[in-house]
């Protein structure tokens, strides 16, 4: 008998976005698979026949630079990295595109990097070429672009981009395909008995406990950042599935609502893609520590931040910046809009709002964030 809650997740899915890791693409030698390519190709190709709108964030780059040099190991140093990824990024645009062909289907390039997703100007212009690409009946594929992207290469992952781009579209799934059946309660190669979570409603510290420190040999990530990722794809509302990408079928099978993988639910409701940006996307240009009063003001009863509940600034930013809210162990718990600089924040923090005036010269504004301005993340 099928699932019901999975059946309800894929009636739902009108968007998809699906992220494909470099194992799924690639051999052992990490030259690209064809069979794999064309497998994954087509299934993505029954999906858009469906009638939804499909986005796809593929790795490979770096691991089809290397296949095509004939290196035998990932380099560890920078600017090979971003040589291999320089080259093997046309390599696979043109792969997918000559899987594709034979379908009708185009393809588009789009490369990354997270400074798009902090601009606010930048995101939409993300967002607006992408649903202009599905108006054409055209296929994004996604890359952060690694030529260029220190940090990405250095610590981010295509995961991480892939949760960015499902609350960007405001997709109701994100399907994770990696070379692992799963999420498991234990380590499946050091545990025989260890068995797969066939769904998770939350994720809690538990659960990233048990993604343990996996990695795999060719791509950045492993099964804890995509846990990280599947966290902040549901904390928006969005489902989330991981599976192995190089079984065939999985796509398929997912979508006739079989078992596959590891299903992740919403943690709550959907939010609108203005507070999407501000709560999951931007990255904090500083962080403001609050008493406790504050944090149960803003946290549970849907306050402002006044200056008077603030003890604590770290960081530069200025007026209009996004800013991290955390409580006073440290745990950021909200993010907003702040109507001052760092340097102001430092001044007015712990007064009242009639004191302002007297250390400012005016009163301004007497929220240092507006509640109108301010997302609730955890």
């Amino acid at each position: 008998m099928l699932d019901p809650v999975r059946q309800e997740v894929i009636t739902s899915a009108h968007t998809v976005v699906v992220k494909v890791g470099t194992n799924v693409l690639t051999g052992a030698e990490g030259r690209l698979d064809p069979g794999r390519l064309e497998a994954l190709t087509d299934q993505i190709q029954r999906l858009r026949q469906s009638g939804r709108k499909v986005a796809l964030v593929s790795s490979g780059a770096i691991g089809a630079g290397m296949g095509r040099l004939g290196l035998a190991k990932r380099p560890s140093d920078l600017r090979h990295l971003q040589a291999c990824a320089a080259i093997g990024q046309s390599f696979l645009m043109r792969a997918y595109q000559e899987c594709l062909e034979k379908h009708g289907t185009h393809t588009a390039q789009i490369l990354l990097t997270a400074g798009d997703f902090d601009s606010r100007g930048r995101y939409l212009n993300v967002r607006n070429t992408i649903l202009t690409l599905f108006e054409w009946d055209v296929l994004p594929i996604i890359n952060e672009n690694d030529t260029v992207s220190v940090a990405e290469i250095k610590f981010g992952d295509n995961d991480h981009l892939a949760a960015m781009v499902t609350n960007l579209l405001q997709a109701p799934l994100l399907i994770l395909l990696t070379v692992v059946d799963g999420l498991y309660g234990g380590d499946p190669q050091a545990d025989p008995n260890a068995r797969k979570i066939d769904t998770v409603p939350l994720i809690d510290d538990s659960i990233m406990d048990m993604a343990g420190a996996s990695r795999s040999s060719l791509g950045t990530g492993g099964m804890s950042s995509k846990i990280r990722a599947a966290r902040l794809a549901t904390a928006a509302g969005e489902s989330v599935i991981i599976a192995h990408g190089a079984k065939a079928g999985t796509i398929d099978a997912i979508f006739a609502a079989q078992p596959i993988g590891t299903l992740f639910l919403p943690h709550g409701t959907s939010i609108p893609a203005w507070k999407r940006w501000l709560g999951f996307t931007a990255r904090p240009k500083g962080r403001v520590f609050l008493d406790a009063g504050a944090c149960t003001a803003v946290h549970k009863k849907g306050r402002s931040l006044l200056p008077i509940g603030v003890i604590r600034v770290q960081g530069t930013f200025n007026k209009g910046d996004v800013v991290a809210l955390c409580d006073t162990d440290g745990a950021e718990f909200a993010r907003g809009l702040t109507n001052y600089t760092s340097a102001d924040t430092n001044r007015i923090l712990g007064l009242r709002t009639e004191q302002i005036a007297e250390v400012l010269g005016a009163l301004p504004y007497e929220e240092i964030v507006h509640r109108d301005n301010l997302v609730v993340i955890v």
